[in-house]
């Protein structure tokens, strides 16, 4: 039978640890085809690099455990007693020196569980090649990510349909929301994002009940999430008209947009596509508005490996998904993004969003 923990293993071998810790995330739903949230109450899985894994977990989630079909030994807690002695239990159960963990996902209290159990034991950051498994998709995961992007294509096209001069965009953003769900989203991918007129220059701009103007940029940023997978779209139109800067500024973040896609082939570094992009951007007049890098990864995390930048010579292979996303951007006036999500294929890439890109005047 198939030891469905063999790369954990590899990788705690590799690290020099004795053992890898998993915590509920995108590593664990993965490995293990079921999520669990994160609370207040612990629930960590450790795998040895030999011999059976252990759990602690607490006891009014041993039901949804069951279904784990988990092979090792379970140290249950309730909120009653605490959970200090399941993890001395763990301790005894399987003493360690050295222990690798997911430093972006497991959070303080838990490692200080684990420490406080094992005082002597060290803990290693095991992010990178943890995360690594997820590096390459398989094509169940592609074809969930294609349903996914397919789900937010189609209610960002009805809610567009809809906007008009006005409204805010706080009222747009409910109105994608509500289409993403309408349209089959399982859950959102992360919070969208709705941002008109200088708004659109912001970081992250969340939607305010701010109303859109004549000449207004509405940036749309958003995604839904469906049989785990993620979709992260990026859209800007013009609302009643477009300026001449404003549709000159479009045009070269379009070009830069094109500009990735057509370089990315796999045997490329993440740097090589970030640096083909931002030269587009560099070579405009408008260089001084470059803010962020190209991209990042995309999968069951919105956010993850590789991160399209320069300086990253991470090397793109086919199965890897990121994120072609330039903009320029300038809080005075407004930003304009474009985000494609792009699959490396075996011959070039292959973009999974389809959503038009020409410039588009809505209301």
């Amino acid at each position: 039978m198939t030891d469905r923990y063999r790369d954990f293993r590899r990788i705690a071998a590799g690290l020099g640890t004795e053992a890898v810790a998993l915590v509920p995330g995108a590593n664990f739903t993965r490995l293990f085809g079921h999520e669990f949230g994160t609370n207040e109450r612990p629930l960590v899985v450790v795998i040895p690099v030999e011999g059976a894994p252990a759990a602690v977990v607490p006891n009014l989630e041993l039901t949804g455990f069951a279904a784990l079909k988990f092979e090792g030994e379970v140290f249950d807690w309730r909120d009653q007693t605490g959970y200090a002695d399941a993890f001395k239990a763990l301790a005894a159960h399987m003493p360690l020196k050295s222990l690798a963990v997911e430093g972006q996902t497991m959070r303080v209290f838990v490692q200080l569980a684990l420490t406080g159990a094992q005082p002597a034991m060290k803990i290693v950051d095991g992010e990178t090649a943890i995360t690594g498994l997820r590096y390459l998709k398989t094509p169940d995961e592609i074809a969930a990510m294609v349903r996914a992007i397919a789900i937010s294509e189609a209610a960002l096209g009805e809610t567009l349909d809809g906007v008009r001069i006005g409204q805010t965009d706080k009222e747009i953003e409910r109105m994608l929301v509500q289409a993403m769900f309408s349209h089959g989203a399982e859950e959102l991918a992360f919070g969208a994002l709705v941002a008109a007129g200088p708004h659109s220059a912001a970081s992250h701009a969340h939607a305010r009940d701010v109303a859109i103007r004549s000449g207004d940029p509405l940036l749309l940023d958003f995604g839904a999430r469906w049989g785990g997978l993620c979709a992260d779209i990026t859209r800007t139109v013009f609302v009643g008209h477009v300026t001449d800067e404003a549709a000159a500024v479009y045009e070269v973040v379009l070009a830069a947009n094109q500009r990735g896609h057509e370089v990315t082939r796999p045997g490329l570094t993440a740097h090589d596509v970030d640096d083909a992009v931002t030269s587009v951007l560099e070579a405009s007049p408008y260089a001084d508005r470059i803010r962020t890098k190209t991209g990042h990864g995309l999968g069951r995390d919105v956010h993850e490996a590789p991160y399209i930048m320069r300086g990253n010579h991470q090397i793109l292979e086919p199965g890897v998904v990121f994120t072609n996303e330039p903009g320029l951007y300038d809080p005075r006036f407004f930003g304009i993004r474009i985000e494609d999500d792009v699959l490396v294929t075996e011959t070039g890439s292959r973009s999974l969003t389809s959503f038009p890109k020409d410039i588009r005047i809505v209301g």
